[in-house]
C-alpha cells in the first residue's frame, strides 16, 4: 500500500496545473465547468459512494483520488479524453512511486468514465462514473453569472439551458442503503424534464448500470416526483 493519499494528490503542482489547463481548453470551446468547483465534487460523491457501501477505506481513497483526476485528458483534447487522461494519470502516479496495483484500478477508473467508451469495470469506477455524470448545477454553467434567466431561457446551448434550471442537486442514499438517489429541483420555466433526458438520458442509464455493479438500485427525482 502507498503513502500518496487525497490531500496529497490536491496539493500535487503538476495535477493542478493539469486541471486548470484542462478547464481552461473546455473553456475556450464552450463546455460547461470542470475546474477544481467539478472535480473535488466528484471526488466527495465517490468517497461517499464506497464508503456508505463498506468498501475498505484505501478503495475509498483510491476512487476519490481518480475522481479528482479524471478529467486531466482534456488538456490533450475533448475527444478521447478519458483515454489521454489515464495515461497521464499513469505517468504522474508511477513517478510519485505508487504501487502499480493501486494504479492499475485508478486508470481503468478514468479511462472508463467518458460515456461513449464508459464500463463500471471495478467499484472505483463504478463509483466514478456516477460521481462525474450526477455533477448537474447552474454554478457549472460559464455564463450563469452574466445572463438573467429570461435571457438563459433563449440560449440556444441545450447543456446550459439545463444546467442552469437545476436549483438544488443532492444524491443520497435510502434509508436501507439499496438505492442511491439523484434528486434535483429544477425550474421548469427554464427547461423541461424531457430537456433534461435529451442529453442526460444516456448517462443517467450508466450511472444506472454502475450503481447495479455495486449491487444497489439508481432512481432520479425531478421536483419531488420519481422519474427514473
Amino acid at each position: 500500500m502507498s503513502l500518496l493519499t487525497y490531500e496529497y494528490i490536491k496539493q500535487n503542482k503538476d495535477v493542478q496545473t493539469y486541471i486548470n489547463h484542462a478547464d481552461a481548453a473546455l473553456l475556450s470551446i464552450g463546455y460547461t465547468e470542470h475546474s477544481n468547483a467539478h472535480v473535488e465534487r466528484s471526488a466527495s460523491i465517490a468517497y461517499m459512494v464506497l464508503s456508505t457501501l463498506g468498501y475498505d477505506e484505501r478503495q475509498c481513497e483510491l476512487a476519490r483520488i481518480a475522481a479528482y483526476m479524471h478529467d486531466i485528458g482534456n488538456v490533450v483534447n475533448r475527444s478521447d479524453h478519458a483515454h489521454s487522461g489515464a495515461l497521464m494519470a499513469f505517468r504522474l502516479l508511477d513517478k510519485l512511486g505508487m504501487p502499480a496495483e493501486e494504479i492499475a484500478v485508478i486508470i481503468s477508473a478514468i479511462g472508463n468514465h467518458d460515456e461513449r467508451t464508459a464500463a463500471p469495470v471495478n467499484p472505483v469506477a463504478a463509483a466514478v462514473i456516477i460521481a462525474d455524470k450526477s455533477d448537474v448545477r447552474r454554478s457549472r454553467v460559464r455564463l450563469a453569472g452574466n445572463v438573467s434567466k429570461d435571457e438563459m431561457i433563449n440560449v440556444n446551448d441545450i447543456h446550459d439551458r439545463v444546467n442552469y434550471a437545476v436549483e438544488k442537486s443532492d444524491i443520497y442514499f435510502s434509508e436501507d442503503k439499496k438505492s442511491l438517489i439523484l434528486d434535483l429541483i429544477i425550474d421548469l420555466d427554464i427547461c423541461s424534464i424531457m430537456d433534461y433526458f435529451e442529453i442526460f438520458l444516456g448517462r443517467m442509464s450508466l450511472c444506472r448500470n454502475s450503481a447495479k455493479t455495486l449491487g444497489v438500485d439508481f432512481s432520479v427525482v425531478i421536483n419531488g416526483s420519481k422519474i427514473l
